[in-house]
């Protein structure tokens, strides 16, 4: 049975420190397992990670694979609903002016969406870039317009 008194750590588990350069008897001593010259045994002697020795790399022999676009995709900033209830009043018009003043958008954007998380109960005026399916239905039943303006 478990107990707290019979509590010990598992074979192996705790190390103790190794004590170089104590004299030759102690194991350790002398070069303190570095061997005899060359760089490892050189103090600060590591070399960075994927170092060949002056052969290219692996890393650099190897052909690039693949696509990015992370330098010239649009950067398309999400709202949901949950936020314009949240921050607007009834009637109010919503467009990407209005939510850089609320602080619902913020930073360099190219586009914004309109997602449909949350319930509306008031009618907005909606002019955003793009909108969720779900997003249109619950403004629209709320009693608003969504102007999209890809579409225009």
């Amino acid at each position: 049975m478990l107990q707290l008194h019979t509590i010990k750590p598992n074979p192996g588990a705790k190390h103790r420190k190794k004590r170089l350069g104590n004299g030759e008897s102690s194991g350790l001593g002398k070069t303190c397992g570095k061997g005899n010259k060359g760089q490892k045994a050189r103090s600060g002697g590591t070399i960075r990670p994927g170092f060949e020795g002056g052969q290219m790399p692996l890393h650099r022999r190897l052909p690039k694979k693949g696509f990015n676009n992370t330098r010239f995709q649009d950067k398309i900033l999400i709202v949901n609903l949950s936020q314009l209830e949240r921050v607007f009043e009834a009637g109010a018009t919503v467009d990407e002016n209005t939510l850089r003043a609320a602080k619902l958008v913020q930073g360099p954007c190219d586009a914004v969406k309109l997602l449909g998380n949350g319930t509306l109960t008031k009618s907005l005026n909606v002019v955003v870039d793009f909108v969720s399916a779900s997003a249109r239905e619950k403004v629209t039943q709320a009693g608003g317009t969504v102007t999209v303006l890809s579409e225009a």
